[in-house]
């Protein structure tokens, strides 16, 4: 099973990749277990949403691959931009100030240790 990847993704979520990666940071090259863990304390608003993603692709290499949840690790897991919505506001003397709602794409990438 070392040649195969398990990946989950998280689509358009509505926090910006820049903050995203802050959390994501944290957990890349820990163990599976180690890193849920440690987003469990992490008091980002992007925490709890990346650990809900981790726990997904730990549940898909159990179920899907029969892989044991000890020897998984986080080989690669990053954030891209996503859209980003555009909104009006308009500002002193008629001006126009624009507001960017943005959103990121999070990926997962798990992979089994070698014994």
């Amino acid at each position: 099973m070392a040649d195969q990847d398990i990946r989950a993704q998280l689509r358009f979520f509505p926090v910006s990749a820049q903050k995203v990666r802050l959390v994501i940071d944290l957990v890349r090259g820990k163990d599976a277990v180690e890193a849920l863990e440690m987003l469990r304390f992490v008091t980002k608003r992007s925490a709890g949403p990346v650990r809900k993603l981790l726990a997904s692709a730990v549940a898909n290499a159990e179920e899907n691959f029969g892989i044991s949840r000890d020897d998984l690790y986080v080989a690669k897991i990053y954030a891209d931009e996503a859209p980003t919505r555009k909104w009006r506001r308009f500002g002193a003397r008629g001006r126009f100030k624009p507001l960017l709602r943005r959103s990121s794409h999070v990926t997962v990438i798990l992979r089994e240790r070698a014994a």
